[in-house]
């Protein structure tokens, strides 16, 4: 009986630390998982399409290039000051402002990925078409509930509505909007989708299916650049971010080639996609082609190759040198693909376009990224949407010129279909910057731009920018004409345009459908310091739905 009563002890122990075990480590399940039932194939090789001898360059339209970083910070680029105080350069980005035309104002549709990359696709309001959130497990959501227990704001989740979410895989752009790759293709462009897509995982959602005759990439949010025990990586965890852990411990190191099997890429993932957008480009001179270049650093998790990594060593701080190892990387890989379009002779007749989903993470933990603005990706403070916005088309477009916006990423669209002579047969948000960007008077511009993410809705118009939010329940208001950094709320001193303000926001949103689905985590973000700074009372934030 005693030896009974011993193993049934021993039995229940094992049980209860088993418990708080799976309790502890549940979080790895989704990679686990997805592992299961989509295994990872070696290394193989990717053949572009070969595009045939046509007309002569001088008589074909212009190839598109559209080139997307991921979380990049305002800062993050030289020209707007650089990364540890400037001791990370990106000459080949800086480029593309110096020999195109840079906009001073440019937005993100929204200040998460999904949302802004919906925009840039369709040229519309995301929220128009239901596409107000950020697709994302379950499970992720649940995680990041717990939060920091030392936080004075909690998150908020919402268990309740777990049960509307659709499969993940379903959550995407919905294959009756028609996206710019749709609209090139239909013109005779060959059309190609490198990098992160985000924009949904099933057969009608995927890039095959929605313009692109050709994809390599992955279709999550995110990716490792390396594997985690790579030799040649060198890795930053950002231990106090429940993100960061989340994703180290699910994120695959893979792509897939037009929806095939996953497989490992060969080398960093930021070098791997630009090597391969040099010979997409090589197999494409001959015929006009649009590419959509989705790179995803310098998105989380921070990883550096070694040799970027060691270049920097004049950088203290080892997560802001591996942060600006990827930003190295990622100018790299713009300057190797303004290298091919000049070794293909194809230079002067190819439009290329640069810009980031949205501003920089607060979950990094810098503090200086989106410098000299407010707030952080996840707000509408101008650090999370203010982003850069680069055009480059030689002899089409006046180089070195800087134009006053603003733009938007839903701009893109419109443009590359007035560059390729495209007729838009729908209604669209965008406008076609080209009259803009070579400097005409009376160009179309943008009167009032709106932003909204759950109850958080925002609006500017003309030089003022109205902020509306219901956790908590406050409005700023600023003049971004005499400050553009958002210092001086001056809600209270004139109410008469808040009320104003208020009422286009109304306005905008009457009539819009119900999100595709619903926001599960309210989240806390504060405006002026990162994730790992100390919570005091005065901070202001913002609660993100998501």
């Amino acid at each position: 009986m005693k030896r009974l009563a011993i193993v049934l002890g021993i039995l229940v122990a094992l049980g209860v630390g088993g418990f708080f075990l799976f309790k502890q480590y549940a979080y790895y399940l989704p990679g686990i998982i997805s592992n299961i039932r989509d295994p990872i194939a070696d290394t193989q090789a990717v053949t572009w399409a070969q595009g045939p001898a046509e007309a002569p360059e001088s008589e074909r339209p212009p190839n598109i290039i559209v080139i997307v970083a991921d979380d990049l910070g305002f800062n993050d680029i030289s020209r707007n000051g650089g990364v540890a105080g400037g001791l990370v350069q990106t000459p080949n980005i800086d480029a593309l402002a110096s020999q195109g035309v840079s906009v001073d104002i440019a937005y993100a549709a929204n200040a998460t990925c999904s949302p802004s990359r919906a925009a840039m696709m369709t040229g519309r309001y995301p929220w128009r078409f239901g596409f107000e959130f950020t697709s994302a497990p379950v499970a992720f959501s649940r995680y990041l509930s717990h939060g920091d227990e030392n936080a004075l704001r909690r998150p908020i989740f919402h268990e309740e509505r777990v049960a509307d979410v659709p499969p993940l895989e379903t959550l995407g752009l919905p294959p009756s909007e028609t996206t710019i790759a749709e609209l090139l293709q239909g013109r005779g462009y060959h059309t190609m989708h490198i990098g992160k897509w985000h924009l949904g995982e099933t057969a009608e959602m995927r890039p095959e299916a929605q313009g692109f005759n050709e994809s390599l990439g992955f279709m999550a949010g995110a990716g490792m650049f390396l594997p985690a025990n790579d030799p040649n990586v060198v890795n930053a965890e950002v231990s106090f971010d429940p993100i960061d852990r989340f994703l180290w411990a699910n994120l695959p190191y893979a792509v897939q080639w037009n929806g095939g099997q996953r497989f490992r890429p060969e080398g960093y993932i930021t070098d791997y996609f630009a090597n391969q957008a040099v010979s997409a480009i090589e197999a494409n001179r001959n015929r006009p082609f649009f590419m959509y270049l989705a790179f995803n650093a310098p998105h989380t998790p921070l990883q550096a190759s070694r040799e970027d990594y060691e270049a920097l060593s004049n950088i203290p701080d080892h997560t802001e040198r591996v942060y600006g190892a990827m930003i190295r990387a990622l100018d790299r890989g713009v300057g190797q693909v303004m290298q091919a379009l000049r070794d293909n002779g194809i230079d002067d007749n190819t439009l290329v376009i640069f810009t980031s989903d949205n501003g920089g993470a607060w979950y990094v933990g810098l503090p200086n990224l989106n410098r000299p603005f407010r707030g952080w990706k996840a707000t509408f403070f101008e650090g999370g949407i203010r982003t850069p916005f680069f055009a480059r088309w030689p002899g089409r477009l006046p180089a070195g010129t800087v134009v006053e916006g603003p733009a938007t990423h839903m701009d893109i669209f419109a443009t590359a279909a007035a560059a390729a002579g495209a007729p838009i047969e729908r209604a669209v948000d965008g406008i076609d910057l080209l009259p803009m960007l070579r400097g005409e008077q009376g160009a179309p511009r943008h009167d009032v731009l709106f932003w909204r993410s759950g109850p958080y809705r925002v609006v500017r118009a003309g030089d003022w920018k109205l902020q509306v939010s219901e956790t908590p329940n406050r409005v700023w208001l600023f003049n971004l004409r005499a400050d553009p950094y958002e210092q001086n709320d001056l809600s209270a001193q004139e109410p008469q345009r808040v009320a104003e303000l208020r009422a286009l926001i109304e306005q905008h949103n009457a009539n819009l459908p119900p999100p595709l689905w619903p926001a599960l985590l309210e989240g806390p973000v504060r405006i002026d310091v990162p994730l790992n700074a100390p919570w005091t009372e005065e901070q202001e934030y913002i609660y993100w739905s998501n």
